[in-house]
């Protein structure tokens, strides 16, 4: 018989409070930035997969092939009935690929849109009724705990996507190293991470010719007037995204299309034509570079798979 989801709430930060203090913050800072993790309301969430869909993104179709032909090696390393805990699990469509083969005792969705997370783990629990579905509502850029009840001697974070490039690299060591505080001892981490290549690929797969990454991009300021009641012309802005190849990152931004103002109550937010408002990196790695960041946060690099072109890598990493 299925289990139910059980649903657990750690998101005592992202209030709607908590949310207009952010934005004005950002919106307050030179340059203006805001943080990629409030792109995914439900609209959001929807429009990355989407992303994900389109042809210039090799990302989520590389990962899952190697995901795909790794599976038994992954399931060998990590052992059965461990905690499987996903971190930013969308659709949960990835972690699909792993749990006939990894068979853990229970698994932890952890997202930061709650509808989204309630239907990818409600589909979850339903497919596989053998397995534990627990769902936490969180923003695990923050500070993370296990909840009550699902406690493991054996835990394994899975970390898909490359969102890890959405830290800068010593954000993203402390990260890394808060998450294996959180972990029991001798638990791992399986984490995809985008790898440096061609500029035209990359800024290909962020600029997609349906413009889905931009209509993602713009959302960002749907969210501000539908949440915020903030006064902001949507149509004076448009989408930027190009590699930063000193810093091995990909910038997101959004340009004002004239000189205007974002109003958010009695606050205004001058823009001047051309200015940037930051909303994303996406920081990319060399294999080696990246495992040299996990032995920094203390973790011993255990495996790594990529793809035959190496567009691509997936890691494990564990506990020291």
């Amino acid at each position: 018989m299925t289990l139910a989801v059980r649903f657990h709430d750690q998101h005592e930060a992202e209030t709607r409070a908590s949310f207009r203090d952010a934005v004005i913050a950002g919106l307050s800072a030179e340059p203006k930035s805001l943080s990629p993790k409030f792109f995914y309301d439900r609209r959001g969430s929807q429009l990355f997969e989407r992303i994900c869909r389109q042809p210039e993104y090799y990302l989520t179709r590389t990962e899952e092939h190697i995901l795909a032909e790794a599976a038994a090696e992954i399931a060998a390393i990590v052992g059965p009935e461990s905690l499987l805990v996903e971190l930013g699990s969308g659709a949960s469509r990835k972690v699909r690929l792993l749990l006939e083969a990894v068979r853990p005792s229970r698994y932890l969705g952890v997202d930061i849109s709650r509808d989204f997370l309630l239907e990818s783990t409600r589909r979850l629990a339903a497919d596989y009724p053998w397995l534990e579905v627990h769902a936490v509502w969180a923003d695990f850029s923050q500070r993370l705990s296990l909840p009550e009840g699902v406690e493991s001697r054996r835990a394994v974070a899975f970390f898909p996507g490359s969102s890890i490039g959405n830290f800068e690299p010593p954000a993203a060591r402390a990260f890394l190293a808060d998450l294996r505080r959180v972990l029991p001892g001798g638990s791992g981490v399986l984490i995809g991470v985008d790898l440096i290549k061609d500029r035209a690929v990359l800024e290909a797969a962020y600029n997609d010719a349906a413009g889905v990454t931009a209509e993602f991009n713009l959302n960002l300021l749907e969210r501000l007037r539908h949440e915020l009641g903030a006064e902001v012309d949507v149509a004076g802005f448009r989408h930027l995204a190009f590699y930063h190849e000193a810093a091995s990152r990909i910038e997101m931004h959004l340009v004002s299309q004239r000189e205007q103002v974002i109003r958010l109550g009695e606050q205004q937010f001058p823009l001047a034509s051309g200015e940037m408002l930051h909303t994303e990196n996406s920081c990319k790695y060399s294999v080696e570079g990246f495992q040299a960041l996990a032995r920094q946060a203390g973790y011993v690099p255990t495996a790594v798979w990529t793809d035959t072109r190496r567009m691509f890598s997936v890691h494990y990493l564990s506990s020291a």
